[in-house]
């Protein structure tokens, strides 16, 4: 699904997408348009049948329903109402407060999770490895999974990664006071998964 960004310099990049999932013979499911914005740090999926989308500056209500109609019936979606946090013009997503590392662990910044969504996450039987407050700032929340209890994260998160680690999950770091502390986006914003292999 082609997304449609809710920040007017990335609105080139869905077309660009478009070409590049041609090129390497990935379908293409459908694109958001028109009034409706979503982006891909909204959206986070738990597995084949249930994924989870941010309502905040960047998607709006109009995406999820295209969203919703393009998945359709046999996939539930959440939708998580975003905290305004820093506001509009802040790089905030979902996946800024949460990220799966396994289809049974995700990493997660309780604070900021509306009480519902972290009860469903429960409810899924997720173990939550909660994200100290100290380290919120710095992206520990912001996690990407590379295999099942596999992930990659910016260094400078220790006790984020030692409670990882306790949760059974490798933890890969690197630097990221360049590209992602100054640009506001960790491993996950510098990625999109395209598939995963069936287990």
């Amino acid at each position: 699904i082609l997304c449609n960004m809710g920040k007017p310099q990335r609105e080139g990049e869905p077309a660009a997408q478009d070409r590049a999932m041609l090129d390497w013979g990935v379908p293409v499911v459908g694109a958001i348009s028109g009034g409706g914005r979503i982006e891909g740090g909204d959206v986070v999926w738990f597995n084949d049948r249930t994924v989870a989308i941010g309502r905040g500056y960047r998607t709006n209500d109009e995406g999820i329903r295209q969203f919703r109609s393009l998945v359709g019936g046999a996939v539930e979606v959440i939708v998580v109402p975003l905290p305004h946090w820093r506001g509009p013009r802040d790089v905030f997503h979902l996946m800024s407060i949460l990220s799966p590392v396994d289809r049974d662990v995700s990493v997660v910044y309780s604070p900021l999770m509306p009480v519902p969504f972290r009860e469903r996450l429960l409810d899924l039987g997720h173990q939550l490895v909660e994200v100290p407050d100290g380290e919120f700032e710095s992206m520990g929340a912001n996690v990407l999974a590379i295999a099942p209890r596999r992930c990659v994260m910016v260094a400078g998160n220790p006790r984020t990664r030692s409670l990882l680690e306790q949760a059974g999950v490798e933890v890969l770091v690197y630097s990221g006071t360049e590209i992602s502390l100054k640009g506001g986006g960790g491993p996950t914003c510098l990625t999109r998964p395209l598939a995963r292999l069936a287990e």
